[in-house]
């Protein structure tokens, strides 16, 4: 049987992480208790999690000419990844997040620089139209600059290629590009970000938020929904898919990036809207289980096992 096939247009970040007993204050310099550097961004992160998964990925990126972009195509190497349309700029650095973890809260404050990522073209996106037109499921975030990312959604839906948009990080979305999604699947935050509202506390309940969004014409709606799982709302559906008991939450930074990478995979090996949201569960429900981000992805076996497969 071959493999679900998964275009995914997004960024590649190398993660810097600092892990500390509590956040430093402005002006303030304290001691931190362990620092790592690894592969991350939402894009390559959910690529990382949908090539784990056993899908054919073809992942659409820019990275630097440097010691970051040699890790980031090594990284890939390993995970069974194609380079195709990992493109290179030679006078911009790749994307970097500084991450600072409070140990002991688990909460996470994250910089950005988004570098090469946001030199990402129209035309390099173009480029890759038979990649993203012969996959399918097309899914893409919101950590590139947004003309080549409308650019990914408009061949994907010329290719009759099913989108999902993972609104991520919470900026605003033109109605026009929302009414192209099939999927869309924010967290609560991204969600109230999307209807122009400043606070979750407008909305009688979650579902009211799912309403407004399916009302700038996307499809289905998926609310992610952190330890209690998700709501999903759309044509005949509407539910809460609870999330996966786990032992220990170590690190909940990669959870959201774990989630849609499996939800991709799940829809683009045909399951249904609800299944495909309770696999996406158990991908992120193993990820939080360990440190970092792309490196804390499941392995297909691991997540058939805790959904009793």
């Amino acid at each position: 049987m071959p493999k679900a096939k998964v275009s995914i247009l997004g960024a590649f970040v190398t993660d810097l992480t600092c892990r500390t007993d509590r956040m430093a204050k402005w002006g303030e310099t304290i001691l931190g208790n362990a620092f790592k550097l690894g592969p991350g961004g939402k894009g390559s992160n959910q690529a990382v999690a949908a090539a784990r998964l056993e899908a054919d990925v073809g992942l659409i990126t820019k990275i630097g000419k440097d010691a970051f972009g040699e890790m980031a195509k090594k990284f890939y190497l390993e995970q069974g990844m194609s380079l195709a349309r990992i493109y290179e700029d030679p006078e911009e650095t790749s994307a970097t997040a500084t991450i600072i973890i409070d140990e002991k809260t688990n909460e996470n404050s994250i910089i950005v620089v988004q570098g090469a990522a946001a030199h990402l073209t129209v035309e390099e996106v173009e480029a890759a139209q038979s990649d993203i037109g012969s996959a399918d499921i097309f899914l893409t975030q919101l950590e590139l600059p947004l003309a080549p990312t409308v650019r990914g959604i408009e061949l994907a839906q010329a290719a009759g290629v099913p989108i999902i948009l993972n609104p991520a990080p919470a900026l605003p979305v033109p109605p026009e590009v929302l009414a192209k999604v099939d999927y869309l699947t924010p967290n609560e935050t991204e969600a109230v970000t999307l209807v122009g509202k400043e606070s979750l506390d407008q909305f009688r309940n979650v579902e009211q938020l799912a309403d407004e969004l399916l009302a700038f014409g996307v499809r289905n709606v998926v609310i992610t929904l952190g330890e209690k799982g998700a709501f999903v709302k759309g044509p005949g559906v509407t539910e809460h898919v609870p999330a996966f008991a786990v032992d220990k939450i170590v690190e909940t930074t990669g959870a959201g990036d774990a989630f849609a990478g499996g939800f991709a995979v799940a829809l683009a090996e045909k399951k249904l809207l609800v299944e495909a949201v309770r696999f996406g569960c158990a991908v992120a429900g193993i990820s939080v289980t360990r440190r970092g981000t792309a490196p804390s992805m499941p392995y297909r076996k691991e997540v058939d096992a805790l959904m009793g497969r």
